[in-house]
């Protein structure tokens, strides 16, 4: 069943979006079926989950980071990971900066906006994105790489909703990457989509999202 929809998934998507398997909460073996099916970028998002389900599955695995990320669990996944796609403060960012010059590494993120109308939701406002990007420490870490924006659109099943929230992301991405990232290629990324929506964030510019309920339950 996984590999049917995994196969399902990967062929509604156009050449230049790639497919983050959600893979927290579920097993190895789920995991290592959808890897045998081709699948290689996989999202995880409690530090220990990880650790472990890293230890037992194939080592070219591109393990990306894509929940709410403490500080003080930074260290753990530093060696490895991939991609951290929710990068909510500066704290947050210098902390990872930190821990990938310890490492020898230069890790990707990805900036995390709050745009849905929730409160429970992480992420920077447009305007707190903004005033951490104008105020040029990032410039100088040279253990992290901001490789675009990450948001998650509001739980709802109006789709003109969601679609106006992405659309949101999008500009600002456009607006983002002419202010501050004109002069460099690896500003890039657009994390939006999960299983409920990622067909519309395609629509609006999405090079990656972030897939699990359809991939792993029948």
């Amino acid at each position: 069943m996984i590999r049917e929809n995994l196969r399902n998934v990967t062929d509604s998507l156009p050449p230049g979006v790639r497919l983050v398997a959600v893979s927290k909460y579920h097993t190895e073996e789920d995991i290592l079926e959808a890897y045998n099916a081709g699948q290689r970028i996989f999202g995880e998002s409690r530090e220990q989950e990880l650790s472990r389900k890293r230890q037992s599955l194939p080592e070219d695995i591109e393990w990306h980071f894509i929940g709410h990320l403490q500080t003080n669990k930074v260290r753990f996944i530093a060696p490895y990971i991939s991609m951290i796609h929710a990068v909510d403060s500066l704290r947050l960012l210098r902390e990872i900066n930190k821990q990938a010059l310890a490492c020898g590494r230069v890790i990707d993120v990805l900036l995390e906006l709050h745009l849905a109308q929730e409160d429970t939701k992480y992420g920077l406002t447009p305007d707190s994105c903004r005033q951490l990007l104008d105020g040029g420490e990032w410039r100088q870490m040279t253990g992290v790489r901001i490789r675009g924006l990450m948001m998650m659109a509001s739980n709802t099943d109006d789709t003109d909703q969601i679609r106006n929230e992405m659309t949101q992301a999008a500009n600002l991405f456009d607006e983002l990457k002419s202010e501050y990232f004109a002069d460099v290629d690896y500003f890039n990324e657009r994390s939006w989509g999960m299983s409920h929506d990622y067909p519309i964030a395609v629509e609006c510019r999405a090079t990656m999202v972030r897939v699990g309920s359809r991939i792993f339950e029948s």
